[in-house]
C-alpha cells in the first residue's frame, strides 16, 4: 500500500468532429479535434471498498462497493461498466475512493462529455489500482470504447474515445484496418456554440446508422463487391433503380462526407493549412448533414448563419445532431463570432486544440 498513489486528479478534453460526422461507425474516416473544455476527476483513497462519487455540476452523487458483484442499476451505468472492464483485464483494487467530478464540457450536447468522463475515470482507476498502471492513450481509448459502447450495445463508433484520450487533432481511418494518425497542423481558434436544445444521441445515431446500413445490405446482396470504403461517388448512379429516392440520397450524402474528409485530410497534412479551404469544406459538410441526413435544427442553423456573417470561415453542427452544439472556425476574430452566436441564442465558448487525458495538479476535495 505504501507504493500506491493516495490522491490523484485526472482531466480529459471534450472534442469536436471536424470532418466525418456519422462516419466512424461505418468504418469511414474522421478528423477530430480535442478541445480546451475539459472534465476532471479528483479522488483520494479510502480505508474500505466503497466508491463515492460526487457530481456537483449535475447535483448528483453515486456510491457502490468494489467487493460486491457489479450490477447495472441505470441506463449507461458508466462508472460501474468502466470498473467491470478493468476487472476483466485483471486489474485489482484493495480500496475504494472518494471522488469529485467537475467539468466545463457541455453535457448531452455533442462534445463527447460522456466519453471524456469514461476516459477520465478509467485513467484514474488504472493509476489508482493495485497495479498502478499508466495506460497508453490508445489502450485507454480501447477500454473506454468497451465500457461505453460494447458493454451496453450502443450504436456509436470509436472517434470520441480516441480523440479525447490522445488529444490534439487526429485522423482516424478504419479500412483496411483501424489506424489513428496525429496531425501536426496548426489551427487557430474555434467558437463552440451550445444551442441548449437537448438531443437524443442514441435515437439519432441509430436512426441515421440504420438507414445507411440498410442501403449497404441491399446493395451487397445485389453486388457482393459493393463497399462504402471503395465505391466512387461517380459510380453510384447504377444503383438508383435498386433504392428509394431517400435511400439513394443518404448513400450519396454519406459518400460526399467521406470524400470531403479525404480532401480535408490532405489540407490538414500541411502545418499551416488554408483557412478559406477548410471553411469551405466545413460548410459543404454542414450542407450534407442538414439537407440529407437531416440532423440540424432551425436554431443551430441560425447560429451557424450568425457565425458566418460575423467572419467565421466555416461552421457546422457537431456530434450526432438533433440539438446540442455547433462550432465555427474563426481564426481572425473569435470574440466577434462568439458575440454573434450568443446574439442568436447560443451559449458560446472560444476554444482551441488541447492535449489528451492527463494528470493535473491536485487541489483539496470538497467531500
Amino acid at each position: 500500500m505504501d507504493s500506491l498513489i493516495n490522491q490523484l486528479k485526472i482531466s480529459t478534453p471534450g472534442r469536436v468532429c471536424l470532418f466525418g460526422e456519422h462516419q466512424d461507425y461505418l468504418q469511414l474516416p474522421i478528423v477530430a479535434c480535442a478541445i480546451s473544455l475539459r472534465i476532471s476527476i479528483e479522488g483520494k483513497r479510502r480505508n474500505d471498498k466503497l466508491i463515492n462519487i460526487n457530481l456537483p455540476d449535475i447535483s448528483m452523487k453515486e456510491s457502490f462497493s468494489i467487493d460486491k458483484p457489479i450490477t447495472y442499476t441505470q441506463e449507461r451505468d458508466y462508472f460501474k461498466s468502466s470498473l467491470a472492464v478493468l476487472l476483466r483485464k485483471a486489474f485489482t483494487f484493495s480500496t475504494g475512493f472518494d471522488c469529485i467530478v467537475e467539468g466545463k464540457i457541455p453535457i448531452n450536447a455533442g462534445t463527447s462529455s460522456s466519453s471524456a468522463l469514461i476516459v477520465t475515470w478509467i485513467n484514474f482507476l488504472a493509476r489508482m489500482s493495485d497495479q498502478a498502471v499508466t495506460l497508453p492513450a490508445d489502450v485507454l481509448a480501447k477500454y473506454a470504447y468497451e465500457a461505453e459502447v460494447l458493454e451496453f450495445s450502443e450504436p456509436g463508433g470509436m472517434m470520441d474515445q480516441y480523440s479525447t484520450s490522445i488529444g490534439g487533432i487526429i485522423y482516424m481511418d478504419f479500412f483496411p484496418a483501424a489506424k489513428v494518425t496525429r496531425l501536426d497542423t496548426k489551427l487557430k481558434s474555434f467558437v463552440l456554440g451550445n444551442s441548449g436544445q437537448p438531443k437524443n444521441t442514441k435515437f439519432i445515431l441509430s436512426h441515421v446508422k440504420d438507414q445507411i446500413l440498410e442501403v449497404n445490405s441491399i446493395l451487397k446482396n445485389i453486388y457482393p463487391q459493393f463497399s462504402l470504403q471503395t465505391i466512387q461517388l461517380d459510380d453510384i448512379k447504377q444503383f438508383k433503380n435498386h433504392l428509394t429516392d431517400s435511400q439513394f440520397n443518404i448513400l450519396n450524402g454519406t459518400l460526399k462526407n467521406r470524400d470531403l474528409t479525404f480532401i480535408a485530410r490532405r489540407e490538414l497534412d500541411m502545418i499551416n493549412p488554408d483557412h478559406s479551404i477548410l471553411g469551405k469544406l466545413l460548410n459543404e459538410h454542414q450542407a450534407v448533414l442538414c439537407d440529407v441526413l437531416g440532423i440540424s435544427t432551425p436554431k443551430i442553423d441560425g447560429m451557424i448563419t450568425a457565425a458566418l456573417n460575423s467572419g467565421a470561415y466555416g461552421a457546422k453542427i457537431n456530434g450526432s445532431g438533433g440539438g446540442g452544439c455547433m462550432f465555427a472556425y474563426a481564426p481572425d476574430d473569435p470574440e466577434r463570432v462568439k458575440i454573434a452566436i450568443e446574439n442568436a441564442g447560443g451559449e458560446a465558448f472560444i476554444i482551441n486544440a488541447d492535449s489528451g487525458s492527463r494528470e493535473e495538479n491536485m487541489v483539496s476535495i470538497n467531500g
